[in-house]
């Protein structure tokens, strides 16, 4: 599932395309990925212009002047890819992953007016696009409940301690992928903010200290800008949003470099699971917790 730095890199990409452009048409190939009253469609959404793309946790806003927003979670394998005029075929020059638009996997196709279009693409189908009051956006429960902003400005290392002692008996990792805990972080930063901050992944919050919890802070905000620098991790189907893969994982220190050595001490790096998540720790920098 695409994690902050992806749906923040997204999100980036299409605010310098979209903003001032008018909505004229849509088409969708399935309810189930546009769930929207087709009244609706017509009344907020055909002719809207769009007035800017904001993030919240691993969510996409699109604002209307109609006073709606589009929502749009990508899920597992959910890709926004904008298309100009210029370059609808295959032979766009930032193609990676993505070839000739729609293709099988296109479940919603956004038309403008200046003939541009924007392709909500899901080879599984769990993502979804939804089409709401902007007012009432506030009032979902996912965001009621989602935690802070980890890039935020406020989010200091205090801030992190009070949301991880709601955690206090699980293990580190399991806190920081729980989405009222943190926003946006997924398995591939928690192993790699982990490892940034020396911090075996099964510590029990309770066990860790406040000097380790600044350090886990530093880490998570470093892993995350570094990768928003680098487009984001281009695991499987993420993309941004004119097709082009992210380059982080070429920058990852664990994740992923099982049986590699460790770029800070030379030992092995292992998988294990922790969180029931694949987990990827050094030996020797994150040494298991005690046992009782």
């Amino acid at each position: 599932m695409p994690e902050l730095p992806e749906v923040e890199t997204v999100r980036a990409g299409l605010q310098q395309l979209l903003p001032g452009r008018v909505i004229a048409r849509v088409r969708h190939d399935t309810p189930k990925s546009f769930p929207n009253a087709p009244a609706d469609v017509e009344v907020f959404l055909i002719n809207a212009t769009v007035a800017e793309v904001r993030r919240r946790a691993k969510v996409l806003l699109i604002e209307l002047n109609s006073k709606y927003s589009l929502i749009v979670h990508l899920k597992m394998t959910g890709q926004l890819v904008f298309r100009g005029e210029q370059n609808f075929g295959a032979g766009h020059p930032n193609d990676s992953l993505i070839g000739e638009l729609p293709d099988k996997t296109t479940r919603v196709t956004i038309e403008f007016e200046d003939g541009s279009r924007l392709y909500f693409n899901d080879q599984r189908k769990f993502g979804w696009v939804r089409l709401l009051p902007t007012a009432e956006i506030p009032q979902i429960d996912f965001f009621k409940k989602v935690g802070p902003e980890p890039l935020a400005a406020d989010f200091t290392w205090q801030i992190l301690k009070e949301r991880l002692t709601r955690r206090k008996n699980t293990s580190i990792k399991a806190a920081i992928l729980d989405q009222t805990v943190i926003a946006g972080v997924g398995n591939i930063y928690a192993d790699e903010s982990l490892w940034g901050a020396k911090l075996h992944p099964a510590t029990l919050v309770k066990n860790v200290s406040d000097a380790k919890i600044k350090a886990l802070h530093r880490a998570l905000v470093d892993v995350l800008r570094l990768s928003i620098d680098k487009g984001g991790s281009s695991d499987r189907n993420y993309v941004d949003a004119e097709g082009r893969r992210g380059s982080y994982l070429a920058f990852a220190n664990v994740f992923r470099r099982e049986g590699q050595a460790c770029s800070r001490c030379g030992r092995i790096i292992i998988k294990s699971r922790v969180a029931g998540r694949g987990t990827h720790t050094c030996p020797h920098c994150q040494p298991e917790p005690m046992t009782a």
